[in-house]
C-alpha cells in the first residue's frame, strides 16, 4: 500500500480512510487503558481511605514547612502523635513550607493524587529506559501498567504515608531516559539528593563510568579533550546542583544546615529501630539475623562489599549499552547498603519489573519462560506484602526473635535486589565470554 493511498481522502458517506482507521486503531487500546487505569486508581484510593491512612510521613513534612516558617530548630522538632524526627536535608524543608498554606483534607488529597500522577510518570520513564513499547501506543501501556503496579507494597506504603519516594524516582529516571549530551542532564539526581541524600549514588555511578570511559578513550590515543565524555559531565551536573541545594539551604538556615552536616547525617539510628522489619537493607536483615540492634563491623564489611559489586556491575552494564540494567543496579545498591530503608523506599521495584518482563519479551521458547519466571517470581516477593507476615510492633522489638521462616520472610526486598544484582552479573559474564577480542 502507497502513502498516496493511505492519505488520500473519500467522498461523504463513502468507506472511512485507511489512514483515519489506523488511528483509530491506535486510540482504542489508549481509551481502554485509561478506563482500566482510571478504575484501578478509584479503587485503590477507596481502599486507602477504607483503611483510614494517616500519611503520617507527610504530616511531618508539614511540620517541618511550618518549623521554617516560624523559626523554629528543625532537627530539634517532633511531629505526630508518634514524636517522628526530621530526618531530610535542610533543602527539604524549604521545599514544604508550601504545605502549610494548605488545611490537612486538602493537602492529603492532593498529595494522594499528585503520587498517582508521579506513578504515571515512573511508568512512563521505565518503559522508555527498558525501550518499551514497540507495538503498543506508549499511552496505552504506561496507562494499564500503572494500573497494575498501583497496587505493589512499596507503591501502596508510599501512599499510605504521604511519601515523596516516587518524586526521587521520578527525578533520577528523568535524568537517565534524556539524551547524555543535554545541557542540563544530572541536575534531576542532584535535586533528587538535594531532598534526600541516598539518590547521590547515582551520581556516583555516573562518575565510575565515565571514568573508565575517559580511561578507554585516552589509551586510544583521544586526547583529554574527547576524553570528557558526557557521563563525567552528568555527575559534574549533578553534583553541582546538589552543593546549590545545599548552599540554598544554608544562605535560608544557616543553624540547621551546620547542625545536618555536622551531626545529623552521622546518626543513621535517628530514623528508626534498626532490627523492624520495615527495615529492608542489608543492615535491617543481619540485625534481625544475628538477634541484636546495632549489627557493627559485619554490616560496614558487608555494605562496603555489595556497594563496590554493586557499582562495578551498574558501570560495566552502562558501558556495555545495557542503561535500563545499570539503573536497576545502582538502585539496588543504594536500597542495600543504605543504613535504613523502609519498604515504601522500594518503589523502585517499578522500572525492576517492568526490565524483568521486557527481557521476557525480547526472547522466545526456553529463554522467554526463564525470564517470565523471574519477572513473576520478582512481582510475588512485591505485591504479597510478605514481610508483614511476621510479628512487628513498633518498639516491641519482636523482630529480634525470629525463627529461620519469618527471617527469610522479612527480607523479601533484599532478596529480590541481590536477585537483580546477579543477573546483571550473569548477563554481563556471558557477554564478555562471547565478545570478540576486539569488543
Amino acid at each position: 500500500m502507497t502513502a498516496l493511498e493511505l492519505e488520500q481522502s473519500t467522498e461523504p458517506g463513502g468507506p472511512h480512510p485507511v489512514g483515519s482507521r489506523f488511528r483509530r486503531c491506535g486510540r482504542r487500546p489508549a481509551l481502554v487503558a485509561a478506563l482500566a487505569c482510571l478504575v484501578s486508581f478509584a479503587a485503590f484510593w477507596t481502599a486507602q481511605r477504607l483503611a483510614h491512612v494517616t500519611m503520617i510521613d507527610l504530616m511531618v513534612y508539614r511540620a517541618e514547612g511550618l518549623t521554617v516558617r516560624t523559626g523554629g530548630s528543625l532537627y530539634d522538632m517532633v511531629a505526630t502523635s508518634a514524636h517522628l524526627p526530621n530526618t531530610y536535608p535542610p533543602f527539604a524543608a524549604l521545599l514544604f513550607t508550601p504545605l502549610t498554606l494548605l488545611g490537612v483534607p486538602a493537602m492529603r488529597t492532593l498529595a494522594t493524587a499528585g503520587n498517582l500522577l508521579l506513578l504515571v510518570a515512573v511508568v512512563h520513564l521505565s518503559l522508555r529506559l527498558a525501550g518499551r513499547p514497540r507495538s503498543l501506543p506508549p499511552a496505552a501501556a504506561t496507562l494499564a501498567v500503572s494500573a497494575l503496579l498501583v497496587w505493589c507494597e512499596p507503591v501502596w506504603t508510599t501512599l499510605r504515608y504521604g511519601q515523596i519516594n516516587l518524586l526521587l524516582a521520578a527525578l533520577v529516571l528523568w535524568d537517565l531516559t534524556r539524551k547524555d549530551t543535554h545541557r542540563s542532564a544530572g541536575m534531576g539526581i542532584g535535586l533528587a539528593a538535594g531532598l534526600k541524600l541516598t539518590p547521590a549514588l547515582f551520581a556516583v555511578f555516573l562518575a565510575l563510568a565515565g571514568a573508565v570511559r575517559a580511561g578507554q578513550l585516552l589509551r586510544s590515543g583521544a586526547g583529554p579533550r574527547a576524553a570528557w565524555n558526557p557521563w563525567l559531565r552528568q555527575a559534574v551536573v549533578a553534583t553541582a546542583t546538589f552543593l546549590a541545594t545545599a548552599l540554598l539551604a544554608a544562605l535560608a538556615l544557616p543553624r540547621d544546615s551546620h547542625r545536618f552536616w555536622t551531626e545529623i547525617v552521622f546518626a543513621a539510628d535517628r530514623v528508626g529501630e534498626v532490627e523492624i522489619t520495615a527495615n529492608q537493607s542489608l543492615r535491617g536483615v543481619l540485625a534481625r539475623l544475628l538477634h541484636t540492634h546495632d549489627p557493627g563491623a559485619a554490616w560496614v564489611v558487608l555494605a562496603g562489599l555489595t556497594a563496590a559489586a554493586g557499582l562495578a556491575l551498574a558501570a560495566g552494564s552502562l558501558l556495555r549499552g545495557r542503561r535500563a540494567w545499570a539503573t536497576a543496579c545502582c538502585a539496588a545498591t543504594a536500597l542495600l547498603v543504605s543504613p535504613i530503608s523502609w519498604s515504601h523506599h522500594w518503589v523502585w521495584c517499578v522500572p525492576m519489573l517492568i526490565l524483568l518482563s521486557s527481557e521476557a519479551l525480547d526472547r522466545t521458547g526456553t529463554g522467554a519462560r526463564r525470564w517470565w519466571c523471574a519477572a513473576v517470581s520478582g512481582g510475588l516477593l512485591f505485591y504479597s506484602f510478605a514481610l508483614w507476615w511476621v510479628p512487628h510492633r513498633w518498639h516491641q522489638h519482636e523482630e529480634l526473635h525470629q525463627n529461620g521462616v519469618q527471617m527469610l520472610l522479612s527480607a523479601v526486598y533484599p532478596i529480590a535486589g541481590l536477585a537483580v544484582l546477579t543477573l546483571a552479573g550473569t548477563m554481563l559474564w556471558r557477554r564478555n565470554r562471547t565478545a570478540a577480542p576486539g569488543d
